[in-house]
């Protein structure tokens, strides 16, 4: 071999070994489940969600607000669940065999959402999520944290967990 092909395999073998340039700093991950409500999808951040459970076997409860879905027994505990259709203004297209409970869990407070399928768990780089657009208002952009470029609306689990009038605790005379 001659040393001029020699000294261009040595410059290779010196670019391949260097470490890859990292583009930007590294974003921030946040771990999400996605599911669908509607037409639309959404996702909360998994920190707060305890399980996913199927939706079965649910009690309708008289008397309560019109987001308060019912209630279910799961594994031996009683849980609330909402229907976040209602709290967004988003169109009901009834139950069917693809609804899921979606468990939110923070300190002591724990509740089920009523989802229409869910999708799974993704990870969303937080430096790419857009802010909710200037033309949603109203009740249910209190409950938005932003939107992915592919519309994926991401639900701000920490505001609901700590919104007092999605809290039923009542007690009867």
């Amino acid at each position: 071999m001659s040393k001029e092909n020699q000294e261009i395999l040595r410059i290779r073998a010196i670019a391949m070994a260097k470490e890859p340039e990292q583009k930007g700093s590294p974003s921030a991950i946040m771990e999400v489940v996605s599911f669908a409500l509607g037409s639309e999808n959404y996702c909360l951040e998994s920190a707060f969600i305890r399980e996913v459970y199927p939706m079965k076997d649910f009690t309708p409860l008289p008397g309560v607000p019109e987001y308060i879905f019912g209630i279910m027994n799961i594994r031996g505990q009683i849980m609330p669940v909402i229907d976040l259709k209602k709290i967004l203004q988003l169109p009901d297209q009834g139950l069917g065999e693809l609804n899921k409970v979606i468990i939110l869990s923070h300190d002591q407070i724990e509740f089920g959402i009523l989802a229409d399928t869910v999708h799974g768990t993704q990870s969303l780089e937080i430096d790419k999520i857009k802010e909710v657009p200037v033309t949603i208002s109203g009740s249910e952009k209190t409950y938005l944290m932003g939107i992915t470029l592919d519309g994926l609306i991401i639900l701000d689990a920490r505001k609901f967990i700590s919104d007092k009038k999605l809290v039923v605790n009542q007690e009867v005379n």
